[in-house]
């Protein structure tokens, strides 16, 4: 096995929240508070979308304005809400969290999207643009994708963009009340060119045919 050189173990710089534009959405840093109502009305479509996520469901969108401001008061967590192009509406939110700039290692969660959103190129491309960023300009080592374990269309997400399952975390969590075996998944900075290209030349056609990345 290769030994990495010295300079890949150097520290990296940390993720800064900018504005990330793409062809068919926007992610904008979350602006508080008036971002808190625009994903309350979002999420209010369907509640489902707590069902496996460690927040919510809230009672109100000043309870769920209570979590974003502690969310992203956070010191590894930037988190961004996503606006599809051309629809000025505010479709859902994803965040690089579990940030280690010493290690070169970044997570994408927190992700949910209203029903709209969902089986179109949102998540693909709003991904896309976060781990372009976090390989190429920052130079990051690791991107990790987790959920509980359960949460088969989050698995089947992780392994359609690239991510490697690399096993489960048994009796990880306790997360409302209930234990949470958490499913790991990775993708690395060797790994991301043929990734970036499978998911460019996805996001560039049609979406009918799926998206295939190629496995070393």
């Amino acid at each position: 096995m290769e030994t990495e050189s010295s300079s890949k173990l150097e520290p990296r710089t940390a993720p800064q929240p900018r504005v990330f534009a793409g062809a068919t959405l926007e992610l904008r840093p979350v602006n508080l508070p008036e971002d808190a109502a625009r994903l309350w009305t979002a999420a209010a479509v369907d509640p489902e979308v707590w069902r496996f996520m460690p927040c919510g469901p809230f009672a109100g969108v000043e309870e769920y304005a209570a979590f974003l401001l502690d969310w992203t008061g956070s010191a590894d967590v930037i988190a961004f809400t996503v606006w599809p192009t051309g629809s000025g509406e505010c479709a859902g939110t994803i965040s690089l969290m579990s940030v280690r700039p010493r290690d070169g290692v970044a997570e994408l969660g927190n992700i949910w999207y209203a029903p709209a959103a969902r089986r179109t190129k949102v998540n693909t491309e709003a991904c896309f643009l976060l781990l372009r960023y976090c390989f190429e300009e920052l130079g990051y080592r690791r991107m990790e994708w987790k959920c509980d374990a359960r949460n088969a269309p989050s698995r089947r997400a992780a392994e359609r963009l690239g991510f490697r399952f690399e096993g489960i975390f048994r009796q990880h969590m306790i997360v409302k009340g209930e234990n949470r075996d958490t499913a790991w998944f990775s993708m690395l900075d060797h790994e991301w060119p043929a990734v970036r290209a499978a998911m460019a030349a996805w996001l560039a056609g049609d979406g009918a045919r799926p998206l295939c990345v190629p496995r070393g």
